[in-house]
This record gives C-alpha cells, sequence and structure tokens, in this order.
C-alpha cells in the first residue's frame, strides 16, 4: 500500500498594508550602506556603525523596545537588486522567528517593482521553512504567527507578492519531499501526491506502471528498477492554458532512493541524503503546482521517471544490455550511473510530445558539484535558447546555473561500446559532460537543455533563504523559464 502520511510543511499567509500595523512585534527596517539612517530604526549611522553594521547585504542589527515592536535594521547595500532584498529578507525572518507578528519594510517608498515584491516574500517565506519531520515530539521551535509586508499597495507590487507565495509553496513542496525518508515515499507514494494534487492545480495525469512500461519499451527505466521490490512509475503531468502560446517539455529524475545498486555506494553521510536523488522529479511536480494560479500562457508537459535503484539477486548488473525507448542500446559498466538510464526514456517520450523545447533536471552527477561546487548547478544543451532562458531565469531567481560546453565532437567516442550503441559511463574526467552527451542521445532534434543539480540539492545548515536539508533548487528556475519562455 502507498503511505499517505507524508507529513508537509505550510507557507504562512502574507498580509501586505501601506504602513506597520499596530500589532506588529518585530519590525525589520532596510538600510542603505549610504544615505539617511530610516527614523524607524531609531539609531543614527554612526551609532550602527559602533555595533559593526555597515548597511551591506546580510548584515542586521536587532534593536529591542522597551515600549513597542522589537526593530531589526538589516543592511541592503547601496543599490539594492531584488537578489539583495531576497537575502535580506531571510536574515530578517531568521532574526524574527521568536516573534509572533512580523513586519518587512523593506520595499523602498512608492516602489511599484513586481520583482522585487517577489524576491522580498520570497526570501522570508524560504527562509521560514523547517522540515516537520517524522517523530513523536511536538515541534516546539518558535516561529512568527504572521506576515506583513509594507508595500506602496501598487497593483505590480501585490502581484509580485502573491506571485511570490505561489512560487515558495511549490519550493516547501520540493523540500518536502526531498527531505522525506525513503521508506515513507517511493514511487507508489508520489503518484498517490500527484494524482491527488492535480485537480486543484490544473492538471492532468497519466500514470504509467510496470505493465505499461513494458509494452512502451522503457528499458532504462525497467532496467534500473530490476533490483527493487517497489515497482516504478513514470507519470506524465499536462498543463493546457487556453489558446496557448508555446510548449516546453519538462523531464525530472526521480530515484526514490539510490543505493548505487551492483555499483553499491559507500555508507557514508552522502548515502544517508540519497533520499534526494528525486529532487528533479520533485522540482518538475511543485513547477506543475503553479502554472494555475500563476496564468501561465504555455503548454507545460512535465514527466517524472520514478523507482529505486537497489542491489538484489534480481538487479541489473554490469554488462547487461538495455533497449530504450528510442530503441538505442546501452551497455551498462556502472549501475550507479542509473539517474541517465531512467531519463533517457523520459527524454524520448517528451520528443515524442514535439514540444518546441525540453528541459531536463536531475542530480545527476558528482562531477558537477567537484566543478561548480555546492552553490551553482550546471546546464548544458543543443538548444542556445533554451539554455539563454534558463540563465535569465537563474539570475532573476537567485538559483545559479553555468553553462558547461557539450563537446560531443570530442567526448562521444568516451561512450563507445562494442556490443551495444554506447554504454552509459565515460572515462574518468569530464563527468558531467559525458553524462549529458549521453542524454543528447534521446533528445533527436529537440532544442535541449539538461540542468544537473547534484551540488546545491541541500544544505548542511540555514544560509540566506536556503534553510537546512533540501533546497528545492531548481523549482523557481524552472517557474520562471516556463512562465518567460517564447520560441
Amino acid at each position: 500500500m502507498a503511505n499517505t502520511s507524508i507529513p508537509f510543511s505550510t507557507p504562512s499567509a502574507v498580509m501586505t498594508a501601506r504602513s506597520v500595523p499596530r500589532s506588529a512585534t518585530a519590525i525589520a527596517v532596510a538600510v542603505r550602506s549610504t544615505g539617511a539612517v530610516p527614523r524607524t530604526v531609531g539609531m543614527s549611522r554612526r551609532d550602527l556603525e559602533r555595533q559593526g553594521f555597515a548597511g551591506e547585504v546580510g548584515q542586521s542589527v536587532v534593536i529591542p523596545r522597551r515600549d513597542g515592536a522589537t526593530v531589526i535594521a538589516v543592511g541592503v547595500g547601496e543599490r539594492p537588486s531584488s537578489g539583495d532584498l531576497r537575502d535580506a529578507a531571510a536574515v530578517a525572518v531568521r532574526n524574527a522567528q521568536r516573534h509572533q507578528d512580523v513586519t518587512l519594510d523593506l520595499l523602498s517608498a512608492g516602489s511599484s517593482n513586481s520583482a522585487d515584491a517577489r524576491a522580498v516574500t520570497e526570501g522570508a517565506l524560504l527562509a521560514a521553512y523547517r522540515y516537520p519531520g517524522i517523530t513523536a515530539k511536538p515541534d516546539t521551535q518558535p516561529r512568527f504567527a504572521s506576515l506583513t509586508i509594507v508595500t506602496s499597495g501598487a497593483a505590480a507590487v501585490e502581484r509580485g507578492v502573491r506571485e511570490g507565495e505561489v512560487r515558495s509553496r511549490a519550493t516547501y513542496l520540493a523540500r518536502d519531499l526531498a527531505n522525506t525518508p525513503p521508506a515513507h515515499l517511493n514511487a507508489r507514494d508520489l503518484e498517490v501526491i500527484v494524482t491527488d494534487l492535480a485537480p486543484t492545480h490544473g492538471f492532468d495525469v497519466e500514470v504509467f506502471d510496470e505493465n505499461d512500461l513494458e509494452e512502451m519499451g522503457c528499458g532504462g527505466l525497467l532496467g534500473v528498477n530490476k533490483g527493487s521490490v517497489e515497482p516504478p512509475r513514470l507519470m506524465r503531468l499536462t498543463y493546457t492554458p487556453r489558446n496557448p502560446r508555446g510548449h516546453v517539455a519538462l523531464v525530472g529524475k526521480g530515484v526514490m532512493y539510490d543505493s548505487g545498486g551492483i555499483s553499491l555506494k559507500p555508507s557514508d553521510a552522502f548515502h544517508v541524503v540519497m533520499k534526494m536523488d528525486m529532487s528533479g522529479a520533485a522540482a518538475v511536480l511543485s513547477t506543475m503546482t503553479t502554472l494555475k494560479d500563476l496564468r501561465c500562457r504555455n503548454q507545460v508537459t512535465g514527466y517524472i521517471v520514478c523507482t529505486d535503484n537497489m542491489p538484489s539477486g534480481s538487479a541489473m548488473k554490469l554488462g547487461d544490455v538495455l533497449t530504450m525507448r528510442n530503441g538505442k542500446t546501452v551497455e551498462v559498466h556502472n549501475t550507479d550511473a542509473e539517474g541517465r538510464l531512467i531519463l533517457a526514456d523520459g527524454l524520448s517520450l517528451a520528443v515524442e510530445d514535439k514540444p518546441e523545447a525540453i528541459i531536463d533536471i536531475a542530480t545527476l552527477t558528482g562531477a558537477a558539484m567537484a566543478a561548480l561546487g555546492p552553490d551553482i548547478a550546471a546546464v548544458l544543451g543543443t538548444g542556445s535558447k533554451v539554455v539563454e532562458q534558463l540563465t535569465e531565469s537563474a539570475e532573476a531567481t537567485g538559483e545559479p546555473i553555468w553553462e558547461m560546453p557539450l563537446e560531443k565532437a570530442r567526448y562521444r567516442k568516451l561512450l563507445d561500446s562494442n556490443v551495444a550503441d554506447m554504454r552509459n559511463i565515460g572515462g574518468p574526467y569530464a563527468g558531467c559532460i559525458t553524462a549529458a552527451i549521453f542524454l543528447s542521445e534521446f533528445t533527436a532534434d529537440v532544442p535541449w537543455a539538461h540542468l544537473d543539480i547534484a551540488g546545491t540539492m541541500k544544505v548542511d545548515g540555514d544560509e540566506s533563504w536556503r534553510s537546512k536539508g533540501a533546497t528545492g533548487f531548481g523549482t523557481r528556475l524552472l517557474i520562471d523559464a516556463v512562465m518567460n519562455w517564447s520560441a
């Protein structure tokens, strides 16, 4: 039976006001690195500087008051960008968690910038996230009861706040799913969650079980699943607005738990977080839950490809040859390079939908993390316009990516096999690139981009708006990309 008792977290409702409400118990005020200090702070610049506060992004000073609300001076720099304001809102909320009624006065007076309002909302809500966990103990950690953002009241600003709420809610879902222990979330559990969410959020769902997958020739997904007692699932989610402007397909890697299979991973701390190897699937699902509320003009088709990767007597073995959905054959040289095998079937199906662009997202390679570290995801692809849109969306959302070269002419030979069309890994070098080259074999001539989020899937402690645990990285990036896609 599927498990439906998974705890989910919900972001606080956000209110807006033209001025600070009297009920506020904590007020966060933006202070620039130059110019006058707002009166609300109640301190001069010189006094603030004595406390080491210069108004730079990331700085804050908590100013308790006996006769009113606590004031939190939050640095935003000289000319704050939306990203600076997102970080400032996160700093403010982390300083104000013990207060019941928190007000953020971070937007410039008279601002009509929806991007800034969205960023402040996201920074506050994402910093407030905590995974509820599966525990008998009640959650006694302090958290605010209400959040108010002071705005000009302009329609664009109000819209930005509401968009920030929707995008944050989606990121909460992505984080919750990736944080959930593997015994509580397998492919069938995710199926239940997806089908429950679909009617509310305006997308249709087709679910393909192991029998369907056999008929469809999805040998990559079935091969990886051979070692698991849990059956696989492939889900096709479709959002179709009236008179769609364009069509984008998303494909998410959903390895619900990755032991490495026969090529077993070492038993270390990183093995524990392999429950997060479905972060790509979580990002795709979470993106789909926003499109109706955000009135997306593009048709979006999402493929979520789900299985465990486990060792057993029936598991996929090194040397096995798998036949993929598009007919190509793959020799398995490492069962821990399983994500690309299941993505291959998802990509092949996405091609059949004839979209204008395909974006896949996956915690795919340690090589991407080795190259770019834990803060930046890799992007590679055959569609320059898709990569360009993702790069713009990364800048807008504060989810940074860096384009790596595909170099198919140089490195495709590393995937050559003596017994099949290709093998599933290259050599010891350029692992992020050879993994993407492998995926490109299943994208035909559709413009395509691949996001490798292996390094960015989690943080070990609270960092700005990233809360400890799964980050939900890629959710807001994908939302922004599909909202703004134009062929």
